[in-house]
């Protein structure tokens, strides 16, 4: 309420808004995003310059007008029981989760990579020395399942942006693999539909592995990120 005399004119104009006033008004329509990345080394970026990680949080900048902080709690060498059990006992992951309007995932194919080392070696057992990979399968399975249950228990589908690329890439395979690869793969695809997240399966040619055989190179990355653009950003959409 202004105190002054009746000197002061009735209609007299508004002061210009100082300088922070502005900013901070303007601030008010930026929308900030915290991108969560859940996986192994695939979601670490091991392989390339920038992993897919990086790359779709360009995406969700370009295509969103938002400002997403991306929090890489991808780590090289992870099993789907390693992330499972990081995500239901770990406070600064789960924070993280409950925090986020973004999250992606990969994991499984260093438990079908281990199961693949003992296969080779003549080690796997059973019969036709397949144990190991049908335990490998079942083993992935059961822990995507209670993997989304998991992070949709902190953060509903219906709310935030929360996508998957599966192993992150669909290994080359021929002969005795390819079946269980094609068993992993079918279930990803039902269980991620099943809990309402879009899910994008993604194989790379030679073109697109770096020189190890294992991780994706940039162009590989690349891939990976262009596929999670292509699922779009719903529930929160472009702006």
């Amino acid at each position: 309420m202004h105190r002054g005399t009746s000197a002061i004119p009735k209609r007299a104009a508004a002061a210009p808004a100082l300088e922070g006033e502005a900013t901070a008004k303007s601030d008010s329509h930026v929308r900030w995003w915290d991108y969560v990345a859940l996986g192994d080394s695939l979601a670490a970026g091991v392989g390339a310059r920038r992993g897919y990680v990086d790359r779709y949080a360009d995406y969700l900048r370009s295509d969103t007008a938002a400002r997403a902080r991306v929090i890489n709690l991808g780590r090289s060498g992870q099993t789907s029981s390693q992330l499972l059990y990081m995500l239901r006992n770990d406070p600064s992951m789960r924070k993280a989760i409950c925090g986020a309007e973004v999250v992606t995932f990969n994991i499984g194919i260093n438990d079908l990579g281990q199961a693949d080392r003992s296969y080779d070696n003549g080690t796997c057992g059973g019969l036709q020395n397949e144990r190991c990979l049908c335990v490998a399968v079942k083993e992935v399975e059961v822990n995507w399942d209670a993997i989304i249950e998991e992070i949709l228990s902190l953060r509903s589908a219906d709310e935030i942006i929360i996508r998957t690329v599966g192993l992150g890439y669909t290994p080359q395979v021929e002969g005795v693999f390819e079946p269980y690869i094609s068993e992993v793969n079918r279930h990803i695809a039902s269980s991620a539909a099943e809990g309402g997240i879009p899910y994008a399966e993604v194989r790379l040619g030679k073109e697109g592995m770096s020189q190890d055989g294992v991780h994706p190179n940039d162009e590989g990355y690349e891939v990976i990120a262009d596929r999670l653009r292509g699922l779009r950003y719903e529930p929160l959409g472009p702006r």
